[in-house]
């Protein structure tokens, strides 16, 4: 066991996996931004004091770095410490926290091109079928 914050107690309980010869897992993904975690993800859980239900996150190494520097900014010291750090976190790291329009964009033109490729079989069915119907006469 790891302690996140080693001035005010055990706030954090992290547990990092070590590499296990046998055991094959699949990979997870980061609770915060949503990648996926190959080696040793930090799990995280809160501690006893927090109000009902107690959570668990799976982190990557670079969202529970940014999680520690924002815990040790923190002038809350209470029990939902983890909690609001964590949503601090996750609002700045979330992957659609922020709506782009390149998102919306890319989503027209993927219908599109997909309108346009359906006209042009479209075109070239009739074309063959027209071909086949005035040869056949």
């Amino acid at each position: 066991m790891k302690d996140a914050m080693h001035r005010s107690g055990s706030v954090v309980a992290a547990r990092r996996e070590g590499p296990r010869r046998f055991r094959r897992r699949p990979a997870t993904c980061c609770s915060i931004c949503s990648r996926r975690v190959w080696f040793r993800p930090v799990r995280l859980s809160e501690p006893d004091g927090v109000p009902e239900p107690r959570l668990s996150w799976v982190l990557c190494r670079q969202c529970y770095g940014l999680l520690l520097e924002e815990m040790e900014r923190s002038p809350v010291r209470s029990p939902l410490r983890l909690r609001i750090a964590m949503g601090i976190v996750a609002s700045e790291r979330w992957s659609e926290a922020y709506p782009t329009q390149s998102r919306g964009y890319l989503s027209d033109r993927r219908w599109i091109i997909f309108m346009a490729v359906g006209f042009f079989v479209a075109l070239i069915l009739h074309l063959v079928l027209i071909v086949m119907v005035a040869s056949g006469r």
